[in-house]
């Protein structure tokens, strides 16, 4: 009679005790389309990847680890598939899953719940070598408390279920929002050159093919030491600022060559048309290395995420070039005075200025 009693008492506890179902997200469809993305990816990235759920089940007993049928990730891409209409051809977004927990106390009969939310989204991408990329939009977080009773734990899918259409009608807000003027999202690049149109001011004559530099504007004193006849000093900077129209990114970009009045010296008896000429043949120079600059930076030779950095590397590239030429311009010509070099040089530079349309 013991024997039976304790087989009985065995059972008894296995079936009391045996591990709960997982949570099963029911499908539904969501209340809205998406125009601008689609869920490409769902991945779990929560430090702690173990069961999403700790629910009190048993009376006195401390509560047991429950997790979603398929795993965070899968359920949740399942859900997305079945419930919203995914097209494609829009922006792919990976939805990275970063927090997913439901934590319960009971007390008696009466369980207290917590349910913490939060994800990630991010768009999907390749950059110029074939290689996945990954720019982060939006976050969205959530939680919610519930007390039920102890016997019924039907709560805890609709609360999880209804945190992920939350996520997912929040990032349908923000790209229907973005979308047009968020330069993550942009798709196309467009750029605008603008010369300087001044001439010159106080300190600085800027580049003009109609106002050839005089000895007027060499204003500095001769450096002592120095050999040379003349000195000019010309560079050239631009200036740029962006923005995002229609999903265009839009960057507006001001290129001046120009001369410094204050750091430019000729010498009495050599301020001549001659030597004039090769000072401003220096000048002429550097506005060639703006054309040419200008012709790098167009949206081919871009890419949206490193546009900005593209464009310095590129400046820094021709202030590099400017430099080499200038170099090459006086070793060639001796300084203005191997005249046959010099009037070489003159036809060589007028050429790729007519090539530009700087001059006719």
């Amino acid at each position: 009679m013991n024997k039976a009693f304790f087989a009985l008492f065995i059972v008894g506890s296995l079936a009391l005790f045996s591990a709960p179902d997982p949570i099963r997200l029911r499908s539904e469809s969501l209340p809205f389309t998406p125009k601008e993305f689609y869920i490409a990816t769902v991945t779990d990235q929560r430090s702690d990847r173990g069961p999403v759920a700790h629910l009190s089940l048993v009376l006195n007993q401390p509560p047991q680890p429950v997790d979603l049928e398929k795993g965070v990730a899968s359920s949740f891409m399942q859900f997305i598939n079945q419930g919203l209409k995914q097209n494609k051809s829009l922006r792919p977004i990976a939805m990275r899953i970063r927090q997913c927990r439901v934590s319960e106390t009971a007390s008696g009969n009466r369980v207290s719940g917590k349910f913490t939310f939060a994800v990630t989204f991010e768009l999907l991408g390749k950059d110029d070598d074939g290689n996945a990329t990954s720019t982060r939009l939006t976050d969205y977080q959530g939680s919610a408390t519930y007390t039920r009773p102890l016997s019924d734990p039907s709560v805890i899918e609709p609360t999880i279920r209804q945190a992920v259409v939350s996520s997912l009608r929040s990032l349908n807000e923000y790209m229907k929002r973005e979308s047009g003027n968020n330069e993550k999202l942009a798709r196309s690049l467009r750029v605008i050159f603008t010369d300087d149109t001044r001439i010159t001011d106080d300190d600085t004559v800027h580049y003009n093919p109609a106002r050839k530099l005089t000895w007027d504007d060499f204003k500095a004193p001769p450096r002592q030491g120095s050999h040379y006849a003349a000195e000019v000093f010309t560079s050239f900077a631009y200036e740029g600022k962006s923005s995002v129209k229609d999903g265009v990114i839009v960057l507006n970009l001001s290129a001046k060559a120009y001369m410094l009045k204050q750091s430019s010296w000729g010498r009495a008896d050599a301020r001549n048309a001659y030597a004039l000429n090769h000072e401003q043949r220096h000048f002429d120079i550097v506005k060639i290395i703006v054309e040419r600059f200008k012709r790098k930076i167009q949206p081919e030779n871009l890419t949206l995420e490193d546009y900005n950095s593209i464009t310095q590397y590129q400046f820094l590239e021709s202030f590099r070039e400017m430099s080499r030429m200038q170099s090459q311009y006086d070793d060639e010509t001796n300084h203005s005075l191997n005249q046959a070099a010099q009037e070489r040089w003159n036809e060589k530079i007028d050429a790729e200025l007519r090539t530009f349309g700087v001059i006719k």
